[in-house]
């Protein structure tokens, strides 16, 4: 590509994305972190929410010393409240919202005869409920702008599982299903769902199995960064009025074993 068609790509990009008003949950870290200094270098507002109030601090001093606009709200996602005091913190603040990246989630991985229950909930709460708790925050006011734009995390894992993944990728699967039922229900919002494959992230990093959590260090062997995601995001945000990118897959290059 010539520098100067590669300029003009930029251009149109940063013009898409300036100015936006983008909340993002999941923010502390991994996909949510490197997807909000990725927008907030091209001129968006964003808007982080996650539990680690110090995490959230550092990075948004990050964004700011670069010049960029941020706010930060912290919140579980599974406190239905909570995720409303984001939305309407971004609202107040920059006077609309016009993305919300849905991107909290956990990965507690074990075989179902271990019958971790308390696991199998959690993993309902964030990555199901923490889904819908965003959704429903944010719809009165997009509906209310007559546009804006949700993006929901999910996983390689929302179309195949594996042994000792079904409750994970039963919560992915849920969410591809919950995007999909939003983005035929929808006009005026765009609706993404975004399936990474295996990405370097805290994701995994408290599995107590230790077979599950040796079979994910397996999968990283091959590995996507966050700031790869970061870049879909992006993309999806940039497209033009009348586009919808309603799936986005990103895998590792070449990825065997598993699909996730």
């Amino acid at each position: 590509m010539s520098n100067s068609v590669q300029n003009s790509v930029q251009n149109s990009v940063q013009d898409t994305v300036q100015n936006k008003v983008i909340v993002i949950t999941g923010a502390s870290s991994g996909i949510g972190e490197a997807t909000a200094r990725l927008l907030a270098a091209h001129g968006a507002k964003v808007v982080l929410g996650a539990r680690r109030t110090d995490r959230l601090e550092s990075i948004a001093a990050d964004i700011r010393k670069a010049g960029g606009e941020v706010e930060l709200y912290t919140i579980d996602v599974t406190d239905a409240g909570e995720v409303e005091g984001l939305v309407r913190h971004a609202q107040a603040t920059f006077g609309r919202v016009d993305v919300l990246f849905n991107n909290a989630g956990v990965m507690l991985l074990a075989p179902f005869s271990e019958r971790k229950a308390d696991e199998w909930n959690r993993m309902v709460d964030i990555n199901i409920k923490g889904v819908l708790n965003g959704i429903a925050a944010v719809l009165p006011v997009m509906q209310a702008q007559g546009s804006g734009h949700i993006i929901n995390t999910a996983s390689t894992g929302a179309y195949s599982t594996a042994p000792g993944c079904g409750v994970y990728c039963a919560t992915k699967y849920a969410v591809r299903a919950i995007t999909e039922g939003l983005r035929q229900e929808m006009e005026a919002i765009r609706v993404t769902l975004l399936s990474p494959g295996v990405t370097e992230t805290e994701l995994g990093h408290d599995i107590s199995n230790s077979d599950a959590a040796a079979f994910v260090q397996q999968l990283r062997e091959k590995t996507l960064q966050p700031e790869a995601i970061a870049q879909a995001v992006l993309y999806a945000i940039s497209q033009p009025d009348g586009v919808e990118p309603s799936e986005l897959v990103i895998r590792p290059t070449r990825s065997a074993g598993h699909s996730f």
